[in-house]
């Protein structure tokens, strides 16, 4: 370094990293999350008879149950059924995050919204399952 340069200096290459790299893999990664919010994945629990549809931004677009499946009798383990495939499902969410974010994968996508001034990641509006039955 030559006495005219300061550490840390912006103008001085290499002070902060390529922060034109980081800036333009960062957009990359939050339009492939955004990309990733518009799919569709289904979780599903017992075999398939409840299923679950939620988008790649968590929001639950449907939920499918079997005809056998529903006994009055046995309302507790229809629920338990429900909250397994919102779990299913949600994992896949999680997952697809994951895979666009790709360099970015080790991040938390439910965190990202925080890390670049917003709300809501992933995680906004409570896990899935989260409600009370």
């Amino acid at each position: 370094m030559s006495d005219d340069e300061t550490p840390g200096d912006p103008g001085t290459p290499g002070a902060f990293g390529d922060l034109g790299g980081l800036l333009e893999s960062a957009q990359q990664a939050l339009s492939a999350q955004a990309d990733a919010a518009n799919q569709v994945v289904e979780g599903s629990a017992g075999g398939g008879v409840v299923t679950v549809e939620m988008t790649g931004s968590g929001e639950v677009r449907s939920i499918r149950l079997a005809r056998e499946v529903v006994d009055p009798d046995d309302i507790d383990m229809l629920q338990d059924l429900i909250v397994a495939a919102l779990h299913d499902a949600g994992a896949k969410v999680t997952e697809l995050q994951r895979k666009a974010l790709g360099t970015f994968g080790g991040l938390d996508p439910s965190n990202l919204g925080d890390l670049f001034g917003g709300g809501g990641g992933a995680g906004a509006g409570g896990a899935p399952g989260s409600g009370s039955r």
